[in-house]
């Protein structure tokens, strides 16, 4: 039976066209990250099956890889659940590594830390436009900062990388934990019962407010508690500004709702505004809830108009380190949707600004070798002055090998014959 050249359904093979993209991307990304402070690590690829179900990473733990133990460790007669053959797994974020690294390392790093980290992630996820199964996570988190400090620098530097990839006119969409949980405790929900009606809170931008009151009373909730969580969102419907929706919030709020909420979230605005350096909105939104169970305060999304759906986000996770540790670490990281940001470059058909010239040297087939040499000078005098040249065989249809490398960029052909 033939092998199957096709890759693994959800991942993809990545050609050159995308490649170079991905490569300028990636090299905006750690330039800019690292003129904010950022210093680069790198986890491994799998962790500890352990580590990653730890009921930290929410509906992703359902998605993990996971991989069998090996040799002598793998008994397949006297196994009887899943622990007895598995022990590692595929990394799901960078998140919950970045945890576990730090609680291993933080003797040797300084603090606050601020970590850049961009790699690989495995999700047996449905495959969709701009979702794989594989893809390139790229995260900032700033540990060891209690202040908002932190959320005004990974606010500010993420929203500055975007800026410098070209993008326009996108939103970074902000709430709080303890905001969402005082609206919950206002409304009359049982503190147990919050996570239930925040993951039906969380698809109001799909199925809206009647969805979302028909999908809570479905599930057994008083009709009273409901009327009064949902009179809350129509309350902010006109309000986008984020120092105006909280203090609407904490007038109708009261008692349930921290003053330091207010502020913090205050101060994050006004600073994230008065400094910005691209163009974009920061928007308050209560309906924001992130599937992560980690996140302990400030959480954010990137929207793009474009994509139609979030290409990143993050939030505040003081409690996770402490998972490992035993000491709590106050930490907040920002992630952005690399895959998603590289759809939209492709289908828009953007070009790599201020790229080398892309020349190819075409060498007839029958070219001698001796006078081959003074090709590969040519070529290397070129580099050197920045460009960036091809040397290949001359192919019988000339016509179309110049077509065909016109549409890997490259704008110049040089003809070499032996005459």
């Amino acid at each position: 039976m033939a092998l199957s050249k096709k890759p693994v359904n959800g991942m993809k093979d990545i050609l050159p066209a995308e490649m170079e993209i991905r490569d300028y991307v990636t090299s905006v990304i750690k330039d800019t990250y690292r003129s904010f402070g950022f210093t680069p690590i790198e986890t491994p690829c799998m962790e500890n099956i352990a580590n990653l179900t730890s009921k930290q990473g929410g509906e992703n733990e359902k998605l993990i890889f996971k991989v069998m133990k090996r040799g002598e460790k793998l008994n397949l007669e006297t196994a009887k659940e899943e622990s007895d053959v598995v022990d590692f797994g595929m990394r799901y974020d960078l998140t919950v590594p970045l945890s576990r690294y730090y609680s291993n390392n933080a003797n040797n790093l300084p603090s606050p830390f601020k970590a850049l980290q961009m790699g690989s992630v495995w999700r047996a996820d449905r495959p969709q436009r701009g979702r794989y199964r594989q893809f390139t996570q790229c995260d900032i988190d700033i540990l060891g900062e209690p202040s908002n400090l932190a959320e005004i620098e990974l606010i500010t530097a993420t929203t500055t990388t975007i800026g410098r990839l070209g993008f326009e006119n996108f939103e970074i969409r902000i709430n709080e934990r303890r905001i969402l949980k005082a609206m919950a405790a206002y409304s009359g929900f049982a503190e147990a019962d919050y996570d239930s009606v925040f993951i039906t809170l969380d698809k109001m931008d799909k199925i809206g407010v009647e969805g979302v009151a028909s999908e809570l009373a479905q599930d057994g909730y008083p009709q009273e508690n409901i009327d009064k969580y949902l009179d809350l969102f129509k309350l902010l419907e006109q309000t986008r500004d984020v120092t105006e929706g909280v203090k609407i919030l904490s007038e109708k709020l009261g008692e349930y709702l921290d003053e330091e909420v207010v502020t913090n979230m205050t101060e994050i605005a006004t600073a994230v505004n008065a400094t910005k350096g691209a163009k974009f909105e920061l928007v308050f939104d209560p309906t924001l809830v992130r599937g992560m169970s980690y996140y302990t305060g400030t959480i954010f999304e990137i929207s793009m108009p474009e994509l139609g759906a979030a290409c990143g986000g993050g939030g505040r996770y003081d409690k996770m380190i402490g998972k490992f540790t035993g000491n709590d670490v106050p930490a907040c990281g920002f992630s952005i949707g690399f895959e998603r940001i590289i759809l939209l470059l492709m289908e828009s058909g953007f070009k790599i600004p201020e790229s080398p010239k892309k020349v190819a040297y075409l060498v007839e087939k029958k070219y001698p070798a001796d006078k081959l040499v003074d090709v590969m000078n040519q070529a290397k005098d070129a580099r050197a002055n920045g460009q960036q040249v091809l040397v290949v065989r001359m192919n019988k249809n000339k016509k179309f090998q110049k077509e065909q490398l016109m549409k890997e960029g490259y704008e110049e052909f040089v003809e070499f014959f032996n005459r």
